[in-house]
């Protein structure tokens, strides 16, 4: 059952995945964007990994998706699909694309053959916290750091200067 709902999830991801890349508007690619983010979620529910699943939906789903919305409204970004901006390689992008998917889908095969999906063990809240705050300490802050000065970098951008 776990597999089924793993494929299932992971399927539903990498179609969402598709239509955020492919969309012609950037609103609708944003809102797609929250599907792909849920789906992966469900994968994570899947392996009952709970808590991951859930900071899944709060951080991606609740933080960064409504981010990339407000940034949409902050700076008056057309919505609407542009032609001067597309060009004529979108072909051989798609070639590529599916060339990269299969080898990596290969790789995948290859590694992994048949072994079925198993829930993980330290998926819980207090094995994640113990490895977040012991092993993993220094990177956790320093990211915190990195998200600080492009929170403070957004802001400095949206500012208007007043003219003279």
């Amino acid at each position: 059952m776990t597999t089924v709902l793993f494929s299932v999830a992971g399927a539903v991801a990498v179609l969402a995945a598709v239509v955020v890349v492919v969309s012609r508007r950037i609103v609708h690619a944003a809102l797609w964007l929250v599907v792909a983010l849920g789906a992966v979620a469900g994968c994570f529910g899947a392996l009952q990994a709970e808590f991951v699943a859930l900071v899944q939906i709060l951080v991606y789903v609740g933080a960064i998706v409504v981010l990339v919305l407000f940034a949409l409204m902050l700076t008056k970004a057309p919505t609407n699909p542009l032609p001067a901006l597309t060009t004529g390689r979108s072909p051989f992008a798609a070639v590529v694309a599916g060339v990269l998917a299969l080898v990596l889908g290969a790789g995948v095969v290859l590694a992994f053959g048949n072994e079925k999906v198993k829930p993980v063990a330290d998926g819980s809240a207090e094995a994640i916290g113990t490895q977040v705050f012991k092993i993993w300490v220094l990177p956790f802050e320093v990211l915190s750091v990195l998200l600080l000065a492009a929170l403070i970098g957004a802001i400095a951008l949206s500012v208007r200067k007043k003219e003279d």
